[in-house]
């Protein structure tokens, strides 16, 4: 947790109270401030300047509806760890530091998609080598997928943190 306050994540609701965004205290008290949103939860007490005393939020709403296309989960290394729980999908070994290994190999043809692409640990990637699963006679764990862009994913991580937002997050 970071000792300044005003970074601390905030959770970004729109109008519907659709969450949208995870920003820090600093940008959403200027939200609150220039009357594009309201503060919903003040989780964490106040800060106090010279002149006036403000509550520091944990979730605020904005008063105008944003429309937005649907997100989708960037294909990225973090996320394709964050995906397989950061466990090797060969032999299911648990690590911060891992590898990506595409099941079809490039040279093969293999394309580089949520389907194509899985954690490996060095050891488990290195012996199965530019080979498929099958020809390196190694198993995966779990089908590979792309996961679900559903608030509960984008902002989850933080609900370690922030139990509070947990409500707002369930239900979309």
């Amino acid at each position: 947790m970071s000792t300044n306050p005003l970074t601390e994540p905030v959770l970004l609701l729109n109008i519907n109270f659709e969450p949208i965004n995870v920003c820090s205290t600093r940008r959403a008290l200027s939200l609150v401030w220039d009357g594009k949103a309201e503060i919903i939860l003040n989780g964490r007490g106040v800060i106090r300047s010279s002149s006036a005393e403000h509550e520091l939020p944990s979730i605020i709403k904005l008063i105008y509806m944003v429309k937005r296309p649907r997100t989708q989960v960037a294909l990225t290394k973090r996320e394709v760890l964050r995906r397989d729980d950061y466990t090797c999908q060969y032999c299911g070994r648990r690590s911060a530091i891992l590898t990506l290994d595409h099941i079809m190999p490039r040279h093969l043809g293999g394309p580089h998609t949520w389907q194509n692409l899985v954690a490996a640990c060095a050891s488990c990637n290195r012996r199965k080598g530019g080979r498929t699963p099958e020809q390196a006679n190694m198993a995966l764990r779990r089908q590979p997928f792309e996961p679900s862009p559903s608030a509960y994913y984008r902002f989850g991580r933080h609900l370690s943190q922030r139990e509070e937002w947990e409500p707002f997050l369930a239900g979309w």
